[in-house]
């Protein structure tokens, strides 16, 4: 009788990935990210274990959303106060910090424990095609044009 492989944290090798978000759909580039971050793309995935892969998003001011969701989506804050609850569309979001729109996106798509906050350490998201992890040799994930807008 065989046995499952588990893996152990020793076990893993992890990798440098990059996303490039320019004119791609916001859940579409999320949910990638998400895959290599929980590391679900490798053959000894373990769901107790951070198995998964260091990601870096670029260009994440130029990603898009399908249909109105600029305008008609909206992301609250409540700051536990009474009067504390704040709104805002993408559209005034993507001026004043684009990369949280990503950030949001992918943190939804991972565990919501102590798990997921590990894992959500290895995003890296920024607003420009420069990022500083030239260094550790990220490579550029493919990503399907055939279903954008």
């Amino acid at each position: 009788m065989k046995t499952t492989a588990s893996a152990k944290a020793t076990d893993i090798n992890r990798q440098w990935w990059i996303i490039d978000a320019k004119d791609q759909v916001v859940g579409r580039v999320a949910e990638r990210a998400a895959v290599l971050l929980r590391g679900k793309h490798k053959a000894l995935y373990t769901p107790h274990i951070d198995s998964g892969d260091f990601v870096v998003i670029i260009n994440a001011d130029k990603a898009v959303f399908t249909g109105k969701k600029e305008v008609d989506k909206t992301y609250t804050y409540f700051s536990g106060y009474v009067g504390g609850l704040r709104s805002e569309n993408p559209k005034k979001l993507r001026e004043r910090r684009p990369e949280l729109m990503m950030e949001k996106a992918v943190k939804g798509m991972i565990p919501h424990n102590r798990l997921g906050r590990s894992i959500f350490k290895k995003l890296h998201v920024y607003k420009g095609d420069s990022h500083p992890h030239e260094a550790q040799k990220p490579q550029m994930v493919s990503t399907n044009n055939a279903q954008q807008k």
